[in-house]
Parts: C-alpha cells; structure tokens; sequence
C-alpha cells in the first residue's frame, strides 16, 4: 500500500476488527490484513473468520463482518495482492481469490 503513496501506521494494543490504519488522499482507512498459501487450481482460498484467536482455540469464531473495517488487503503464496472495499466482499467465512468475481481489485504481484 505504501506504493500508492498512502501512510501505514499500526494500532497500539489489540485491534480485533483491523490490522492497520492507512491514511490514504486525506482519509483514515481501517484494514483487515490476511494471508494464504491454501491453493485451488489457479486460485486461493483466504481463510476471513478466526477462531479463538492467535494462542489457543477457545470456541468462539468469529466472522468476517464488513461493517468492522474499511478494506480487506490481501496477499497469497504466489505474490499475488489484492486491495477490496470491505462493503465489496461476499463471504463471512472464506474467500476465493484468483478469478475474475474480484480481479478488478487486483493491485499487483511481488
């Protein structure tokens, strides 16, 4: 994101509905950062909801909900990123990457 020209800063302490703040044309931007090596074909399934969090499964999970970030930023084994309006995603659970349904937010490859 910063080859946009936006600035990156993290929240202090833990922030469970985003992963950074951007501040982007004047604009303060809540992210939800995720990650995946889990490939299907040419494409990647995103794992969106947790579950219990980082340490130790404690029987809650919760779901991706659009209403608690502004974008989702994406990045999977092959380099491949991308940088979608939270209102623009249609899963709670997992998302698929890789074909055209959000090729347009594609930004690029490392």
């Amino acid at each position: 994101m910063t080859e946009t020209g936006a600035t990156v800063s993290l929240p202090i302490g833990h922030s469970p509905d985003y992963d950074l703040i951007a501040e982007l044309g004047g604009r303060l931007l809540r992210v939800q950062v995720k990650t995946s090596t889990c490939q299907a074909g040419s494409c990647f399934r995103v794992q969106l909801s947790t579950y219990g969090g980082n340490q130790s499964w404690n029987g809650v999970v919760k779901k991706f909900d659009c209403s608690r970030c502004d974008y989702l930023f994406a990045l999977v084994a092959d380099g491949r990123r991308w940088f979608i309006p939270s209102k623009k995603v249609e899963a709670t659970r997992t998302l698929i990457l890789g074909g055209s349904k959000y090729a347009s937010f594609e930004i690029g490859k490392d």
